[in-house]
């Protein structure tokens, strides 16, 4: 995992997120917080705290919104404006494989792109990025309905099989990425496809942003409870 400074200057200014419309006391926000960042499942945090499990899931999923918005500013950044991924590598989608989403390794980071953005709207407009992924993880075809389960994904390099010292970097960062995430995500047993964006930016911040302890520091800055 890389460390990484929440106060850093970026190129662009950063648009402020803050969690909003939260019944919960700063002191129960700090506290889930601190759960998130350790692990623990909203169900789990919810019996901790006494609370609904409903109120702990929607707190986490603001959570994973604030998380969502600030990497989004950072791919930005790194990649010079909005990116798509360049979806004519995904061979294996003949095969009864859907490309779920693919991983970019750059200054020591692992970006993540959810598949099926690219379309004619975005090709057009008036930021023409189209990336190839280091690695793209699929799942069995007919796997890919409402939920996803990891355990039925599997990960899969693009680059060429003569690989540079740069390229072998990539691989080796996206595929370090990918054990670390099925770790994670292993304990949900599936995720609704519709917010499974939202747990995969949530392993990406997990990966590069360090210990639990930075990770908490950058938290509690981009939440705005510190």
């Amino acid at each position: 995992m890389k460390s990484t400074d929440p106060k850093r200057k970026t190129a662009t200014p950063v648009k402020r997120v803050r969690i909003t419309r939260c019944k919960l006391t700063k002191k129960q926000q700090l506290r889930m917080i601190e759960f998130f960042v350790l692990g623990v499942t909203a169900r789990s945090a919810a019996d901790l705290m006494g609370m609904q499990p409903n109120t702990a899931a929607l707190f986490y999923r603001k959570v994973r919104e604030v998380i969502a918005h600030y990497l989004s500013q950072e791919a930005k950044d790194v990649f010079n404006g909005e990116f798509a991924l360049d979806e004519t590598s995904f061979s294996k989608q003949a095969d009864n494989k859907l490309a779920v989403f693919g991983m970019i390794a750059r200054d020591g980071k692992v970006f993540t792109k959810m598949s099926g953005q690219v379309n004619a709207a975005l090709l057009t407009s008036a930021s023409p990025n189209v990336i190839s992924p280091d690695s793209v993880v699929f799942a069995d075809e007919k796997n890919h309905d409402q939920t996803l389960d990891v355990n039925e994904c599997h990960q899969e390099r693009v680059s060429a099989s003569t690989l540079m010292d740069q390229e072998k970097y990539a691989i080796g960062e996206t595929e370090n990425f990918w054990n670390q995430t099925k770790r994670i995500l292993r304990k949900y047993n599936g995720i609704p496809k519709n917010t499974f964006p939202l747990f995969l930016k949530e392993c990406e911040f997990r990966f590069n942003y360090g210990t639990p302890k930075e990770q908490l520091k950058t938290l509690k800055i981009w939440t705005g409870l510190k």
